[in-house]
């Protein structure tokens, strides 16, 4: 059984993954018919219901940061989940991501805070990550991201994370996924650039919505 969801209704095979709950309501609201609050257990909401062409789908927040992230995937795991995409938000460290741009991921590695160092590269699932580059179109670029569990200060100069943008999540999420036999792609949002302006509400908003009919699409082909 689960340590950390306390599921009140099913669990798809197939879930949209997010870090803000609130966001994981948005994307339910909008991906699902009529969808059922599935977890409310630690704040991590999530939601079953079917797309709009009759496929069962999950929507479930992960916390924030890493661990979070590993744990919450470790329980859906057990409940049944074996292929899932993140929807997450990222801060650009190239000057090229303007904010509200969608990111496809093709690797990412963690930073340790304080010292920590680099992790190892982590890789999508090739063929989710694939159809989920299909769904994305011209609309999303690829990228390295790194994935800190600090704030960016305690980190090197951006230059040296060898990556052109950083998240808090995707490296825990690709790492564990191939552990746990969850195929695993994802798709961040650029909430900040390289300047420190960071997006809107609405903006956020509009790119999460297109980056989420991608992910379902994607885990649907």
């Amino acid at each position: 059984m689960p340590s950390r969801l306390r599921p009140v209704a099913s669990v798809a095979a197939e879930a949209v993954l997010v870090g803000d709950p609130g966001r994981a309501l948005l994307l339910a609201q909008e991906l699902l018919q009529a969808p059922k609050m599935s977890n409310h257990a630690r704040g991590l909401w999530g939601y079953w219901g079917e797309t709009a062409d009759g496929r069962e789908l999950t929507v479930q927040s992960t916390g924030m940061g890493g661990p979070s992230a590993a744990l919450v995937l470790a329980d859906l795991a057990k409940l049944g989940v074996r292929r899932a995409i993140r929807v997450g938000t990222c801060a650009a460290l190239e000057p090229t991501r303007r904010v509200g741009e969608l990111v496809d991921v093709v690797e990412a590695h963690a930073w340790g805070g304080l010292g920590g160092g680099e992790g190892e590269p982590t890789l999508p699932d090739r063929a989710l990550a694939a159809a989920l580059r299909r769904e994305l179109g011209v609309s999303a670029r690829p990228a390295t991201i790194a994935s800190l569990d600090t704030l960016h200060g305690e980190h090197p100069d951006p230059a040296q994370l060898r990556a052109e943008a950083a998240d808090m999540q995707t490296a825990a999420l690709l790492g564990h996924g191939a552990a746990l036999g969850v195929a695993l792609a994802a798709v961040l949002i650029v909430t900040e650039d390289a300047a420190g302006r960071r997006a809107g509400d609405d903006l956020v908003e509009e790119a999460a919505k297109r980056a989420g009919k991608a992910a379902a699409a994607a885990l649907g082909s």
